[in-house]
């Protein structure tokens, strides 16, 4: 790709040049050169002098000494030389930008302009609009925080510059006079480092922030009394490799890059991970304002001396708000808008609600019941005595038919009364002091409709102040109740899957008609109410039915709102012990009331196995790499009747429609956790799972030191080790064409060290046969062999109807397989097609790309269609000729290859994967060396134009998916590992 424009990076600043070097003046005069440019070129480059402003010679050597080894060696002139020709898609150009952190924070307005030829790189879109439009390039130096910290007088010094040009061109001055961004404190710094005010004095620095991204210990010092480097590292020994071999510069260049989202403490006495969870900060996180957990701390204590916390909403104020609303509701009502319940032959569903006084509530009730569902609903109102507009109701609300009484009837028998009304096979009981989220009832009736042994299905009920009231509830073996999670934030996970529980309550609860008939409604013992819907629930269970609570099925409930609340309580009182007298057999084999038996109550106690699942990420099929096999393993878990809960080492930001999408309904995502997380959850959960499944091998090395303390707590006999991968083979493989800097040791040897802490684990699982070999012989025999699950669905598209070769891989990172196998595509491969196939038969390239992944040169080709993420690939499938996976070095099995060959595309491929798969060369799969770029450019082209060959192969893949990748055996044989480790292990419910 050719660039008209010179990026200013690129220039040679003839004045600055001369300014910043004055000896170079003499020089030009003596030797009788033309320039600064011609003294560059001839003397500044060997003596390491920078062109301009925008590129430091002196720190890019420092920052990446490889580079400065090659220059030393001759093969480069000068790290601007390597910047120029292939440093700028990769590498940072000046100690204050990062082109990893300005594509990752900026990826909207930046990928597109470099992909397009507008600019060279994120370097070049920075310095010539990003940095003037306010965008940041680095973590130390954030507009935003730079006019925040200095109120109006940095402000008004930028002089209508960017905050860049402000403190390279302008006025540098001031990076030790504030705070540039919320990462350095520059006062603090020079207070306590004295020596670093003298290298500044010096001239050796341009600035203590300066000194701070370019001295050369980085270890010895912190950039701001909120982080401890010492501290850091002493805390987190795993990092300490990775900053010694180069990985990361030091302590805090670890923690901004991963410390702060993996939750690890800066400083002593500060628990980073208490601080996400608070509701505003995340808020400010998700609004933009602050990059992440850690700058919106430091911000806080900046500005207001503390890290101030939020009170939480008063629920008397919300009670209230929620009344206000459902007068403003009935005001705009009116005649014109009345809840219309009119229709015509059998209800789909029929109400119970049961009134006394409270209209303006009620109204707002039946509105929300009318708007929430459009089918044929029986509306069936109780009248027990009103004094208030309720005895006119029936001019508020069409189609309902009204129950009067003279006397308060209750609502027990209210209820009952109703119940011989009933026409529609489905009954809701309802309050009238509550608003229906969207979908309640539609997804309440599917829910009851999933299974014939499911009885009553129960809400998710909120209360004004949006907390918790109940998700599902739990009936203790003395009879007192307690609604699951109450007080907690409605979307945490505990409150977020389906499972079968003792009761719900019935301000929303949806029965079988036949069933509620069956028990003769709720029993009379309990007028005129309260533990009539526990004790109601309760018989249900007895006879075999299941109660379950669904979280969808959403509810805003005005907790109280129909009655007073003293007198609500000591009816309470009374009907406990009734209903403690009255179920007592049941109930000597519950819990004890306590909530550190919540856990375990929340759903009646069965045979369904509990399995904690952990993996480095919630495991969304979007992230490929391994991941979307975990997924299936969740999916496949949850279908052979197991309660799974899914833990990430690692956090990352998930959205509830990833959840909602991604996973089953009744598996638990603990999306907010991590590592930090898992030992106080173990805890709490003491002896409720019967297995732990963990994903990769190395999270078993991480998990070690807490399984290892708190195994009194876990099944220890039924841990499981899910290898994922074996990774040692990959390692040499990549060294093949990236030599380390060390020899590395033989395969048995790292493969002795890549699990070396197996031996805690009763059973390991490996994706192929190739895999399990290895394993054993490492001295492992409990192996089992579990691959991917991939459902065959061929499209018809003829040989003729399809055209283009197809690549399909994430992204995730430049030294990654997928990275690397693409590169040799496009670079070497490609070019040899031209001697084969025309120019319009392209490659399309499909797959997540991170914003920090820099794809000029990949999308440069003229045979590449680059198409980035696509959610559903079945298309591509469908319409493309030929899969290519020309990958060099990888272990276990590649899924896209499996992915892309049950929908019949025929692939391309290397040995390595041939090997991988068993695959047979020329019956299901064609595979080629993957050091021989001419010889892998023919076989595609060969396939490409045979159609008989093509046919031939399309039909030998097909049966290969089906013999390796069957779901269904892929079900029995993760059955038949789970049962046998936990009936090994002497395991029970």
């Amino acid at each position: 790709m050719q660039y008209e424009r010179k990026p200013k990076w690129r220039v040679i600043d003839e004045e600055w040049y001369l300014r910043e070097n004055p000896k170079a003046v003499d020089e030009i005069d003596t030797n009788g050169l033309r320039g600064a440019e011609e003294h560059y070129e001839t003397i500044g480059k060997s003596y390491g002098l920078s062109p301009n402003r925008y590129f430091d010679e002196t720190w890019y050597r420092q920052a990446y000494p490889e580079i400065y080894a090659q220059i030393c060696r001759g093969e480069i002139a000068s790290g601007f030389d390597h910047y120029c020709r292939k440093g700028f898609a990769t590498h940072a150009p000046h100690w204050l930008f990062s082109e990893d952190y300005y594509r990752f924070h900026h990826a909207t307005p930046v990928i597109a302009a470099v992909a397009n030829g507008l600019y060279v790189n994120g370097y070049d879109h920075f310095l010539e609009t990003g940095d003037a439009d306010g965008l940041s390039g680095h973590w130390f130096l954030d507009p935003g925080s730079f006019a925040a910290i200095g109120e109006a007088e940095p402000s008004a010094l930028l002089g209508g510059h960017g905050a860049f040009d402000t403190l390279i061109v302008h006025h540098p001055e001031l990076a030790d006079q504030f705070r540039l961004s919320w990462y350095f404190d520059p006062i603090w710094y020079g207070q306590t480092y004295p020596e670093a005010v003298h290298e500044v004095a010096a001239g050796r620095y341009k600035s203590l922030l300066h000194h701070y991204l370019a001295n050369q210990t980085p270890r010895q010092f912190s950039p701001q009394s909120y982080f401890d480097e010492q501290y850091y590292c002493r805390i987190n020994v795993d990092v300490l490799p990775s900053i010694e071999n180069g990985t990361f510069r030091n302590g805090y260049d670890h923690f901004l890059r991963n410390g702060v989202s993996e939750g690890r403490n800066p400083i002593d006495g500060i628990e980073l991970k208490v601080v996400t969870n608070r509701p505003h900060i995340r808020a400010l996180i998700a609004a933009g304002v602050h990059n992440d957990t850690f700058a919106c701390w430091v911000a806080q204590r900046v500005r207001y001396g503390t890290s101030i916390d939020l009170p939480p909403p008063d629920e008397a104020q919300t009670r209230l708000h929620f009344e206000a609303e459902a007068r403003i509701l009935l005001r705009a009502m009116g005649q014109a808008n009345r809840p219309d319940f009119t229709h015509g032959g059998e209800p789909e569903l029929s109400v119970i609600v049961v009134l006394h006084n409270k209209f303006t509530l009620t109204m707002q009730a039946l509105a929300s019941l009318r708007a929430n569902y459009p089918g044929a609903l029986q509306l069936i109102l109780v009248d027990s005595a009103s004094t208030d507009e309720t005895i006119r109701i029936e001019q508020h609300v069409l189609g309902a038919e009204i129950l009067r009484y003279r006397y308060n009837i209750g609502y027990l028998d209210g209820c009952n009364a109703a119940l011989e009304r009933v026409r529609a096979p489905h009954l809701l009981y309802l309050n009238n002091d509550l608003r229906l989220f969207p979908n309640a009832i539609r997804n309440a009736l599917s829910r009851l409709q999933a299974a014939e042994d499911i009885a009553a299905v129960g809400a998710k009920l909120v209360r004004s102040n949006m907390k918790l009231q109940e998700a599902g509830s739990i009936v203790w073996r003395g009879g007192a109740t307690y609604g699951y999670r109450r007080d907690d934030d409605p979307n945490i996970a505990e409150a977020n899957f389906v499972r079968d529980v003792d009761y719900c309550s019935a301000a929303f609860l949806l029965v079988r008609s036949g069933i509620a008939r069956a028990l003769g409604g709720y029993d009379p013992i309990y007028r005129p109410a309260y533990f009539e819907d526990t004790d109601f629930c309760l018989r249900i269970t007895r006879s075999g039915q299941r109660i379950v609570y669904d979280p969808t099925v959403m509810v805003e409930h005005l907790e109280f709102g129909s009655s007073g609340t003293a007198g609500s309580h000591a009816q309470m009182q009374i009907n406990h012990r009734i209903f403690g007298r009255q179920h007592q057999d049941y109930l000597r084999h519950k819990l004890p009331a306590h909530l550190s038996n919540a856990v375990l109550a929340r759903s009646p106690r069965s045979t369904r196995r509990k399995i904690l699942f952990i993996e480095d990420r919630i495991p969304l099929r979007s992230l490929g790499s391994g991941y979307v096999r975990s997924n299936d393993l969740v999916w496949a878990m949850s279908a052979l009747g197991y309660q799974v809960t899914v833990f990430p080492v690692l956090p990352r930001a998930v959205t509830y429609n990833d959840l909602a999408s991604d996973f089953p309904d009744d598996v638990e995502v603990m999306a907010q956790s991590d590592l930090a997380d898992l030992a106080g959850f173990i805890e709490e959960r003491a002896g409720y799972y019967d297995l732990v499944w963990i994903g990769r091998t190395h999270n078993l090395i991480r998990l070690l030191p807490v399984l290892s303390e708190l195994g009194r707590h876990l099944p220890t006999g039924s841990i499981i080790l899910d290898t994922e991968v074996v990774a040692a083979p990959r390692t040499i493989e990549k060294a093949r064409f990236h030599p380390p800097k060390e020899a590395l040791p033989s395969l048995d040897e790292m493969v002795l060290r890549e699990l070396e802490a197996a031996h805690y684990c009763q059973q390991i699982i490996a994706v192929s046969a190739h895999d399990a070999g290895l394993i054993r012989g490492a001295g492992y025999g409990n192996v089992s062999i579990l691959g991917h699950s991939m459902p065959l669905r061929p499209d018809a598209a003829s040989f003729h109807e399809r055209k283009d070769f197809l690549f399909v891989g994430a992204l995730h990172e430049r030294d990654a397989p997928n990275f690397d196998s693409l590169i040799w595509l496009i670079e070497d491969v490609l070019p040899e097609l031209d001697e084969h196939l025309p120019e319009d038969v392209k490659l399309t390239v499909a797959g997540y790309v991170h914003p920090a992944v820099d794809t000029t040169l990949l999308r440069a080709s003229r045979r590449v269609n680059w198409l980035g993420p696509v959610e559903d690939l079945s298309a591509l499938y469908a319409t493309h000729r030929i899969f290519v996976a020309p990958t060099r070095y990888a272990s276990g099995l590649p899924y896209k290859v499996h992915e892309a060959a049950s929908f019949g595309l025929p692939v391309v491929a290397t040995r390595l994967l041939a090997t991988q798969m068993a695959w047979r060369d020329g019956a299901e799969i064609v595979s080629v060396s993957s050091e021989d770029p001419i010889a892998f450019a023919f076989a595609m082209a060969e396939l490409y134009e045979n159609e008989e060959k093509w046919k031939m192969i399309r039909s030998g893949v097909l049966h290969a998916v089906e013999r390796d990748c069957d779901p269904a055996r892929f079900r029995t044989a993760l059955g038949a590992i789970v049962e046998a480790s936990i009936e090994h292990a002497g395991g029970h419910v």
